[in-house]
């Protein structure tokens, strides 16, 4: 995972919020990921990597901005339920878009959705995970990028 492979990733960020969701959102300064940094917030969703990469994709929000954000989109009804549908439909375009610009080797799962702060969240070893800050309506949400080529034999 390099510069040009995060810009893809930041981009699909940047469109989702700026088509879906209407309004801008202010993507943060990437970092990498320590073992004592805990990103993982109210709703997160996990999108499994294989093919020609292998690794995940995490799209992790707090619970208000979820709910903040589809009201803003015009559901009355944020209930826990749309709330992560919601996370793992975010994580799913934002893993769909990197997938056309990196092409069929770039194999997404269907997300996996997590509510609550769980601490059994584990990172592949093999790959760095990077961090995207993403800030929308004054609320901090995350993009969590652990992917790497594959190794093939």
């Amino acid at each position: 995972m390099d510069e040009t492979h995060l810009k893809i990733f930041i981009k699909g960020t940047t469109n989702y919020f700026g088509q879906v969701a209407r309004d801008a959102a202010e993507i943060g300064t990437p970092y990498l990921k320590e073992d004592n940094d805990n990103v993982i917030l109210d709703y997160s969703a996990v999108i499994g990597i294989s093919g020609s990469y292998r690794g995940c994709v995490y799209y992790t929000a707090p619970k208000e901005m979820i709910r903040k954000l589809i009201i803003h989109m015009g559901e009355h009804n944020a209930d826990d339920a749309l709330c992560a549908d919601f996370v793992g439909e975010i994580a799913n375009t934002i893993a769909g878009n990197a997938q056309e610009e990196l092409g069929a080797g770039f194999m997404i799962s269907v997300p996996i959705v997590l509510a609550g702060n769980p601490g059994s969240v584990r990172f592949p070893k093999d790959a760095p995970t990077f961090v995207i800050p993403i800030i929308w309506q004054g609320s901090k949400s995350y993009l969590l990028i652990c992917v790497g080529e594959s190794v093939t034999a």
